[in-house]
């Protein structure tokens, strides 16, 4: 690539003299070229410095510029002693010619900053071999592969750096390469390496110097050597690592040395740098930042032209890294896109993701880019370290000319982008809010005074971001129907909170979050204490799609399946489906409060979540189990949903009525490192289901389980053979056992295996029964229910004569006696009408009773975990059942509940004790 066949422009002179002296040196340029090395020699000192020193080989650079580069990235070879001056001159090269395409407007700012991080990846990795190989001539390592690498950090690990750049490294050894005995001798001679390497690239020589080097983002540098090992490392981060840390290594970059080691490590730090949930105490922890550096730099002052700080000062390069790098860290734990390293493609990501509006993402990139441009230019004059704005008038023209403008152009511009820059930063990281309204209402003094002795309150920094909250709090709360139940309930809410600095955070930022809170808290106890034991979900709402239509099994199953894959083991797996489930099952009972979905929605969406859970964790619970006894035997097994499960109709606090069924299909023995034979392998794999399922982890259960539907119930084998399973159901099952198959649905296991059940089942419904038998063993049924389990009142909607479950067992038995209808209660209802055990407006009765009862149970369900009623829920969780009961209060709900009750107990009695009479 010819440069001077690129210009875009070309600087103005600003001291021709300096020009002509440069110019002198190179005489066989002409034409464009010649401008552009006068314009640029006229300029900049630095500029003409390197033009005398490689005056030999500029012609041709220009001549072929790619060509160029790469030679000057060329990694020479050579003890310590030789690369220096290699590498001094490769430096020189390559920041001449970058300057002259980025002066002449060849380069954009992306291909200038990554020709300078590349040198410096070069340089770095050439100076470390060559220092380790020094060591291992000395007897000092046992050889070249000890686990050594060097981080790059900050700019250059973005491939952002500027001319005169120092370079921030953290260097560490892989411990674990060798014997404990030896850690120490290894670790001093890493030592020793990586200071000789800093060296090469940091001490001012007759040729100059590569680029400064510093050491200090290593962990508590203060105190440890200049190699860490990777251990002492992560030990340090779990424990006292901080958000600016963490910050950094957003950019972090193995550039050098043992490249497997180093990206292991980094691997091993994303639970550090990305946190599961949003991280929006973030915010306030670079806020603090910000503010220590401009108070330790002297740079919060106003924006004023002359000597402002262009990285630290207000409006400056350092408040949109922040800004972009913050919002990483709040959201990039959930979303792996967000994870990028360089700020511009930061930006773009949040945009693209919804975190931040799209032309705010499009100004600031722009500001960034134009902000970088005027610190290069700053740089360039003199190979200073410097990020301050000229002060005197001629020093501001050679900066306009440089940027190929005049300075009264030049300044305007300066003053609108900082102030633009700082506005809408300093409007993330520190808004100005309104004070709230007072509340009209009292408020119990002893009440608020207790809260401060809650867990989530102890700490200073949760009760400070609670301070700032409260006021907004106490308005929303004062503002319900009830307030003062209101503030009763959220006091219940915030004892049971553990922790609150997230929450209060994310409520800081979220205001409107709090009115979700309050109505939650002032609405449904039970789902208050859900919130404050999984406060994480409220993540999910600001997500972006907790509003979206609900997306079905399949496409939750393959949610449930990427999010575990993200994870690197089968404990955070199992963690990283317990959080997924945790904020679909939040979402499902929100919507349900708020009556965005009715009764048999939200049990349908209930159901189709803890499918997909299945689905998706079958195959992890397989794969781990299989590590060490092989793959399944034989056909493999299938997870038969029993049960609400089965039916599509769980509530929130359903358990999983499951079985497990297997076909070893001849094999004897499991083929893993420990075979197994074929029962024991079932049994274990099942268990180890059950474990993944209701073990408490980090994130608690996923949900409970109950396998007492399977063959000889609790007493039996946990894991069913095929062959066992079709003997048992045509030879030994009880007409109940066959009611319950009428809702058995394969959810999850290979999928010929879960066809022959599917058909098997529909045989077993199939079989011909004796309708006075059937009906006769269906009132003795009744009849221990009814004993054994009375009603715990009116609002009882499951449990009792004419409530839920008497008119479910009438629809399995309508199904059983006449096969091939849905598994349904309205299919089999229809069936009862089918073979006359009712008729058609006994079957609309007991049709819309349950839907009424169906509605009252999942309000029930939503509200409370116990008994619900006028004393129990509160005025605004009655307004729910009310909801649910059609009814406007009290008083008539409970007259139609009772209503309901008898007329639909009326209709079974009928029916059962007419249809036997006539059999």
């Amino acid at each position: 690539m010819r440069i001077s066949d690129h210009i875009i422009r070309t600087p103005r002179p600003f001291r021709p003299e300096r020009g002509a002296e440069a110019l002198a040196l190179i005489p066989s340029l002409t034409g464009t070229a010649r401008d552009l090395v006068h314009g640029a020699a006229a300029c900049s000192p630095y500029l003409t410095k390197l033009i005398a020193q490689e005056a030999a080989w500029l012609p041709e650079a220009l001549q072929d510029a790619d060509a160029a580069m790469k030679d000057a990235l060329a990694p020479p070879v050579g003890d310590l002693a030789a690369l220096r001056p290699a590498l001094r001159q490769a430096k020189r090269r390559v920041a001449l010619l970058s300057g002259l395409a980025d002066l002449g407007g060849a380069w954009s700012l992306e291909q200038v900053t990554g020709a300078l991080t590349r040198l410096a990846d070069m340089a770095c990795d050439t100076a470390l071999k060559a220092a380790i190989a020094q060591q291992v001539k000395r007897g000092k390592l046992p050889g070249p592969d000890v686990g050594l690498f060097v981080l790059a950090m900050g700019k250059m690990g973005a491939f952002e750096l500027n001319y005169s750049s120092d370079v921030d490294l953290i260097c560490l050894f892989d411990e674990t390469r060798h014997a404990p005995e030896d850690h120490a001798l290894i670790r001093k001679a890493c030592v020793r390496a990586v200071q000789d390497m800093s060296a090469a690239l940091n001490d001012h020589t007759g040729d100059g110097y590569v680029f400064r080097t510093d050491l200090r983002l290593r962990p508590d540098p203060a105190v440890t050597p200049v190699v860490v090992s990777t251990g002492a490392a992560e030990r340090y981060y779990e424990s006292v690592g901080r958000t600016w840390e963490r910050a950094a290594y957003i950019k972090a970059r193995v550039c050098a040395g043992d490249i497997a080691a180093g990206t292991a490590f980094l691997d091993d730090m994303r639970p550090f740098v990305w946190r599961r949930h949003l991280d929006f105490a973030a915010v306030q922890d670079a806020h603090d930042m910000r503010l220590a550096i401009r108070a330790h730099k002297g740079t919060g002052g106003p924006i004023t032209l002359p000597g402002h700080n262009m990285k630290l000062g207000r409006g400056g390069i350092r408040e949109i890294e922040f800004f972009t790098q913050t919002r990483q860290l709040i959201s990039g734990g959930r979303d792996t896109d967000l994870r990028v390293r360089g700020t511009v493609q930061g930006l773009a990501q949040l945009a693209d993701k919804g975190w931040v509006k799209p032309e705010v993402a499009t100004e600031l990139s722009d500001h960034y880019r134009f902000h970088r441009t005027v610190e290069h230019r700053v740089q360039m004059v003199r190979d200073a370290q410097t990020h301050a704005l000229p002060v005197s008038e001629d020093e501001f023209d050679r900066l306009a000319a440089m940027m190929d403008c005049d300075r009264t152009d030049l300044e305007a511009e300066l003053t609108a982008r900082l102030s633009a820059v700082h506005t809408e930063t300093e409007g993330f990281f520190a808004p100005s809010t309104a004070a709230p309204e007072t509340p009209s209402f009292e408020i119990d003094e002893a009440t608020q005074a207790r809260w401060r002795g809650y867990p989530a309150l102890r700490s200073e920094r949760g009760a400070a971001v609670f301070d700032r909250i409260e006021p907004v709090l106490l308005a929303r709360l004062g503002a319900a129907s009830k307030p003062q139940e209101a503030i009763s309930a959220f006091d219940g809410f915030l004892a049971g909170l553990p922790a609150g600095v997230q929450l209060f955070s994310l409520f800081e930022a979220n205001p409107q979050l709090v009115d979700l809170l309050v109505d939650i808290v002032a609405t449904s106890p039970a789902l208050a204490h859900y919130l404050s034991r999984n406060a994480s979900v409220l993540d999910a709402v600001i997500g972006g799609s907790f509003f979206a239509p609900w997306p079905g099994q399949d496409a939750l199953a393959q949610e449930a399946t990427a999010r575990m894959a993200a994870e690197p083991d089968y404990e955070a797996r199992l963690d990283a489906i317990r959080l997924w489930k945790k904020e679909w099952h939040f979402r499902i009972g929100v919507h349900h409060l708020r009556n965005l979905t009715d009764a048999a929605e939200a049990g349908q969406q209930y159901s189709d979540l803890a499918r997909a859970a299945l689905v998706a964790l079958w195959p992890e619970v397989q794969h781990e189990f299989g590590r060490r006894f092989g793959p399944p035997p034989g056909r493999g097994a299938t997870i038969l949903a029993m049960g609400s499960l089965g039916a599509g109709l769980l509530t929130p606090q359903s358990d999983l009525d499951i079985i497990v069924i297997y076909d070893p299909d001849g094999a004897e023995t499991s083929t893993g490192e420990k075979p197994l034979s074929v029962r024991p392998y079932y049994t274990r794999l099942t268990q180890a289901l059950i474990t993944a399922i209701t073990a408490q982890t980090a994130q608690g259960r996923l949900y409970e389980v109950d396998m007492r539907l399977r063959p000889s119930g609790n007493q039996g084998p946990v894991a069913t053979s095929w062959l066992a399973y079709q003997s048992y159901q045509m030879n030994e099952a009880w007409l109940w056992e066959h009611l319950a198959v009428v809702r058995a649905v394969c959810v999850a296991g290979p999928s010929d295996l879960s066809q022959h059940i599917t058909d098997f089942r529909a045989k077993v419904l199939a079989c011909p029964r004796v309708k006075s038998d059937v009906l006769s063993e269906l009132a003795t049924m009744r009849a221990r229910i009814a004993a054994a389990k009375p009603p715990t009142g009116i609002w009882d909607a499951k449990i009792g004569p004419g409530r839920m479950q008497d008119i479910e067992l009438l629809s399995q038995t309508g199904t059983v006696l006449t096969p091939g209808h849905k598994q349904s209660v309205a299919g089999g209802l229809a069936a009862c009408v089918a073979v006359g055990v009712l008729d058609d407006a006994g079957a609309q009765v007991l049709n819309d009773a349950y839907a009424m009862l169906w509605a009252v149970q999942m309000a029930a369900r939503l509200l409370s975990t116990g008994a619900v009623g006028p004393d129990t829920v509160g005025s605004s969780g009655m307004a729910v059942l009310l909801r649910a009961t059609q009814e406007n209060d009290v008083a008539a709900a409970e007259a139609k509940l009772a209503q309901i009750h008898a007329a639909a107990c009326a209709v079974i009695d009928k029916a059962v004790g007419a249809a036997r009479k006539a059999s």
